[in-house]
């Protein structure tokens, strides 16, 4: 891992969660789709 990474607090557990305009129930079913998929 680079250093800047590190000093930037970015680790490879991190979380980045990017949402736009989208309606609340796209997103919370992607949330819902990746999550599954991420515990399978």
């Amino acid at each position: 891992m680079k250093l800047e990474t590190l000093c930037a607090c970015i680790t490879p557990d991190l979380l980045r969660l990017s949402v736009g305009i989208e309606h609340i129930d796209d997103i919370l079913a992607d949330l819902d789709q990746a999550l599954a998929i991420a515990a399978a």
